[in-house]
């Protein structure tokens, strides 16, 4: 594992890539609604990426066609946008990274779409909850366990279980870069998180079981029994006086 310190000429490009994705998840949020397609949603998310300066990070990598991943309900991450018209009553994790000068931003919000159940807004907020807890934990000298425990904590206290299977990751000049983060583990194990790292934290909490599969289509990751999946994601920086998110608008 090799954990890359970020200098501040890197760091001023991850910030620039990450505040193009923040104003780009608000966009979509503003669109999200009973009626619209998923692959309406990407197209606007791609112009908006494309019109601030910056690169979709997903499409083309690893072969992927779309510039964001729009999974909805018991779809965990990675859901193709298509012509699905969204319903009143659906959930819908929204996925997007953006690259500026040869840098990445990357975060992710689920969204209802329009009123959903008590149970489902318990679902969202308590993932939401799990990342600012996560968040909480990050400053020189922590440990990457610290991370991992307060999320699983948070969510097994609902109910609910987080996906074990999928991972945080670092960010950089790549999109995925060491360390995996974990949405488990114990306090005071990992490794030591230093000023210059830059980390991708996302929560991925389910409704029922821990356990996922992934579709034929070679990306959509669901839940195993079909319960629904919320999904959270910021992109933040180890400094040495704690942490600066750099995915907020």
């Amino acid at each position: 594992m090799m954990i890359i310190i970020k200098t501040e000429e890197e760091i001023a490009r991850i910030r620039k890539a990450c505040k193009i994705v923040a104003k780009v998840l608000q966009n979509l949020k503003n669109e999200t609604r009973p009626g619209i397609t998923t692959a309406k949603l990407d197209k606007i998310g791609e112009e908006r990426i494309l019109s601030l300066g910056g690169q979709p990070a997903f499409k083309g990598y690893r072969g992927y066609k779309y510039s964001t991943c729009l999974s909805v309900n018991n779809e965990v991450v990675h859901g193709l946008p298509s012509e699905r018209a969204l319903k009143e009553g659906d959930i819908i994790g929204v996925d997007v990274g953006a690259i500026f000068e040869g840098y990445y931003g990357d975060s992710a919000v689920t969204f209802p779409v329009g009123k959903v159940s008590k149970k489902t807004e318990r679902l969202m907020s308590t993932a939401s909850d799990c990342l600012k807890l996560a968040i909480k934990k990050v400053k020189a000298g922590a440990n990457l366990g610290d991370i991992g425990e307060v999320i699983e904590a948070r969510a097994k206290r609902e109910g609910f279980s987080v996906v074990r299977d999928l991972f945080g990751h670092g960010v950089g000049k790549s999109l995925h870069e060491d360390p995996l983060i974990p949405n488990y583990g114990k306090a005071g194990e990992g490794p030591v998180l230093k000023a210059g790292m830059v980390l991708a934290i996302e929560p991925m909490v389910n409704e029922g079981v821990s356990d996922i599969v992934t579709l034929p289509d070679g990306w959509t990751v669901i839940t195993k029994d079909g319960g629904l999946s919320a999904h959270f994601e910021h992109t933040v920086l180890v400094t040495e006086k704690g942490v600066e998110v750099l995915t907020e608008i």
